[in-house]
């Protein structure tokens, strides 16, 4: 009866270990966000200025004054508490990550490490490059469709003045919390769309997907692809079209690095002598010789005949 007690404290221990590794690694991390959000907090100003550079642009262009207004009185407050969060997450990620590979690295082959590090590096920069392209490229192009909308005083010529004084002005005065709710919406979906060739490529070095597998499901992912688009964008077709275009281009480059990472381990069981052409030939000759519904090959006698 002891030696069963003793077995069982002795499974119990290294879990109450890793329980308490892992609340150490999270309040490291809770730490690290909460003072990264007082640092943005404190700036908030020329953070959120930062983020009206697109807008600023576009009314500019149209010789109007860049403004926007509180619709409610505590609304600025909030403005300030989503810019400290956002800013907050992006400040601290270096730290929240390396938390991370801390608490995963020990439980790792040096394989599996030296597998998984490279993606825990290119994530964030894969993610900077979408938030990058939303707002240098996407967000100016999207505002400056929305703005066309307008007319009145302020959109007409100097001779054209009388002609539309007739018409019903429609002049934008931006609220200052959908305004910042409609960039980082831009900025987070294509950041995340980034991420796409990262964790194909991460499920191929884990052989759960393969690059013969997703050529074969590409007409599914155009159209999963356009649903995305038309989920995640505003209703312009403008923005729909150019992140569908970036999606479908990343979801080829995966494509890609996935058939690299398949040629990569082919030559490395090569090398090893652990590479059989028969497995290859006894897999394509199955899926031959399946039927229509999946059903197994029919079976043959030693002489090769049915």
């Amino acid at each position: 009866m002891s030696r069963a007690g003793d077995e069982i404290d002795d499974s119990a221990a290294p879990l109450i270990e890793h329980l308490a590794e892992l609340r150490n690694r999270l309040i490291r991390s809770l730490a690290a966000f909460v003072v990264a959000m007082v640092i943005c907090f404190t700036v908030w100003n020329p953070i959120f200025n930062f983020l009206t550079q697109p807008i600023c642009s576009a009314l500019g262009d149209r010789g109007q004054d860049c403004g926007l207004i509180l619709i409610k009185l505590q609304e600025g407050f909030f403005v300030a508490i989503n810019i400290s969060l956002l800013g907050g997450f992006v400040l601290a990620f270096p730290v929240i990550a390396f938390q991370l590979w801390r608490f995963v690295a020990p439980g790792l082959y040096r394989s599996e490490k030296s597998a998984f590090l490279p993606f825990l590096v290119s994530s964030p920069i894969m993610f900077f490059l979408g938030a990058a392209f939303a707002f240098y490229v996407v967000i100016p192009l999207a505002f400056d469709f929305f703005l066309g909308f307008q007319q009145g005083p302020l959109m007409a010529e100097s001779d054209g003045a009388e002609a539309a004084g007739a018409a019903a002005g429609i002049t934008f005065q931006g609220s200052v919390q959908e305004y910042l709710r409609l960039t980082t919406k831009f900025i987070i979906a294509f950041g995340l769309c980034f991420q796409l060739p990262v964790l194909l490529s991460l499920m191929g070095k884990a052989g759960l997907v393969s690059s013969e597998g997703l050529g074969a499901v590409r007409k599914y992912a155009v159209v999963g692809i356009l649903v995305l688009a038309a989920l995640v964008t505003p209703p312009d077709v403008i923005t729909q079209v150019i992140l569908f275009v970036v999606v479908y281009g990343l979801y080829e480059v995966s494509i890609f690095l996935v058939r690299r990472i398949e040629r990569a381990r082919e030559a490395k069981l090569r090398a090893e002598g652990l590479w059989f052409e028969d497995d290859e030939a006894e897999e394509a000759a199955a899926a031959e010789g399946a039927g229509p519904a999946g059903a197994p090959p029919a079976k043959t006698g030693q002489d090769g005949t049915p």
